[in-house]
């Protein structure tokens, strides 16, 4: 038998009470802002990423089909919203070498390098679909199965493309002997 918290959030979507939609959120939030975080890399911009996805849901959530999908759902958008301010950033950063890959490489060479740094380095050059996967999986500590529900993918899709993000990795990393040093 489901509980009056389990009623409440599976009405909300059916009315304009704008407060138990945002709490429905709110139980959500350290999830969501962890992905965010993983995609944007700034705390800032991932709260503001959270908000967006709040407006965008509840702009649109008469069209959530099945109630009980609706963490799933938000973290979809959340990830639109993500992938859309990193086309903005793309759109208004100089696309010139500004020779950042090169410094990596010395700060590298001389041993004075963060690894999630040089990774996230390594993730930018991923395919998308892939860099998802692995985002959520290991930077968010999802089940593949979650990760099908959130993507809207058979899980065995999921599988490959854990598989070919990683394959994709290791091929980047190939001449990186020192990341087994540490």
């Amino acid at each position: 038998m489901e509980t009056k918290a389990e009623m409440k959030k599976m009405i909300f979507v059916q009315t304009e009470d704008e407060t138990v939609f945002v709490q429905s959120i709110m139980e959500h939030q350290d999830t969501l802002i962890s992905i965010a975080y993983s995609y944007l890399r700034n705390r800032h911009d991932a709260l503001e990423a959270v908000q967006e996805m709040t407006c965008r849901a509840w702009t649109k959530r008469r069209s959530l089909k099945n109630e009980k999908a609706f963490k799933s759902w938000i973290i979809r958008i959340l990830i639109y919203v993500c992938i859309d301010e990193q086309r903005r950033r793309k759109r208004t950063t100089p696309l010139a070498n500004d020779g950042l890959e090169d410094v990596f490489a010395e700060v590298a060479v001389a041993g004075q390098y963060d690894n999630r740094i040089v990774m996230w380095g390594f993730l930018q050059k991923i395919k998308p679909k892939y860099r998802h996967v692995l985002l959520l999986k290991y930077y968010n500590d999802m089940t593949l199965s979650d990760i099908a529900l959130i993507l809207g993918k058979p899980e065995g899709t999921i599988k490959t493309w854990q598989h070919k993000g990683l394959e994709q990795l290791r091929k980047l990393m190939k001449n990186r002997g020192d990341w087994h040093e540490n």
